[in-house]
């Protein structure tokens, strides 16, 4: 007997391949779909290089290598309305939203698992380095890749317990190697294809460059923390907390160099430091969180967790205090650097993932 229907995101890529392969050999009835979210002609930016066309091939020979059906899901137009416009918006206020943790709770687990449903099929697969286990109360959690150096639990921070459910993880119990020699084995069309990079939509392009084709200049003041004027800016949204290249600012001191510690966007100043390990301004110890959102359950009025501030960046020891629905305040053990507004913190316990929030 066939095991169920499950629909794979295919991305084009080998992770995404192998996922599928796997389910196949496991006897599930597989069933690959491409969603095309971005391409310059479709979007109105000319800038963005998109090789969506690429992994659309890749995605269709990997399917046709291994005999399953193939579809493609145009969700262009809910993309830019969900993910672009909230990037765009949010660089022009001045914070740095991820767009591929919003792209995950919005478009890939949200609108594309729900096609998938509501076509007959009762799993939804990923190429993300994750593992799902079922508890005994029916409730389903997500773990850690068992590859620490893919894990990519911190992208999916913000999905909530439905949008688990029902999910398959294929190499997340596999090294990024392991997946490498069964892609190479079975050969698959992309087993050799590189991994992709930074946004997915943009390329090769630089977010800045792709954000001028939205945001206009607006030259301001280089202010350092004293209000001091030290040079001049084109415009905020071109620059990052914790920048150091770039600046165009000398410090005129042998081995110092200006960081990128914050952005007045009312004086239309940015604001930079000299670097050191007791900048009030870039090492911080206390953040609060805004909209909260947990996989499975929702977190106490006080916890004691383990945290990651960014993406590859190894879990910090942290307190977690509630302070109302989906607000908190955490203090780490240790002070981080340069946490940009609209960054997200992804909350776990040992290896479990617990939910994220965005920095305020």
């Amino acid at each position: 007997m066939l095991r169920p229907k499950v629909a794979v995101a295919m991305s084009g890529g080998v992770d995404s391949a192998v996922s599928a392969l796997r389910l196949k050999d496991a006897g599930y009835q597989v069933h690959g779909i491409f969603m095309r979210t971005w391409n310059a002609e479709d979007s109105g930016n000319p800038i963005a290089d998109c090789p969506w066309k690429t992994d659309l091939n890749d995605a269709k020979n990997v399917c046709e290598k291994l005999g399953i059906t193939f579809e493609i899901i145009n969700m262009i137009s809910q993309y830019r309305t969900l993910i672009v416009e909230e990037l765009v918006e949010g660089y022009r206020n001045g914070i740095t939203p991820n767009p591929d943790v919003l792209c995950n709770a919005r478009i890939k687990f949200g609108m594309l698992k729900q096609y998938a449903r509501a076509n007959g099929f009762e799993k939804f697969a990923t190429g993300h380095y994750c593992r799902v286990i079922t508890n005994e109360n029916d409730t389903v959690d997500i773990l850690e890749g068992v590859d620490k150096n893919k894990d990519q639990s911190y992208f999916l921070a913000m999905l909530s317990q439905e949008q688990i459910r029902n999910t398959l993880f294929p190499v997340g119990e596999l090294t990024k190697p392991e997946v490498r020699k069964i892609a190479e084995k079975a050969n698959l069309p992309n087993c050799k294809k590189k991994d992709s990079q930074g946004i997915c939509f943009l390329g090769k392009v630089k977010i800045q460059d792709f954000l001028s084709h939205y945001i206009h200049d607006q030259p301001g003041n280089i202010v350092d923390s004293q209000g001091k004027i030290v040079g001049q800016h084109r415009g905020l949204f071109r620059f990052t907390i914790g920048q150091r290249h770039g600046i165009n600012v000398p410090s005129n001191l042998d081995f110092a160099y200006y960081v990128v510690v914050g952005k007045d966007l009312t004086k239309n100043q940015l604001v930079v430091e000299i670097e050191r390990p007791t900048s009030k301004f870039l090492f911080r110890d206390e953040f609060f969180i805004h909209g909260l959102s947990f996989t499975n359950g929702s977190l106490g009025e006080y916890e004691n967790l383990l945290a990651r501030p960014r993406y590859r960046d190894p879990a910090q020891r942290i307190e977690f205090f509630r302070t109302g629905t989906s607000t908190a305040r955490v203090i780490f053990k240790q002070p981080q650097r340069a946490i940009a507004s609209g960054q997200v913190i992804a909350f776990y316990r040992n290896v479990i993932l617990l939910g994220g929030g965005i920095f305020d």
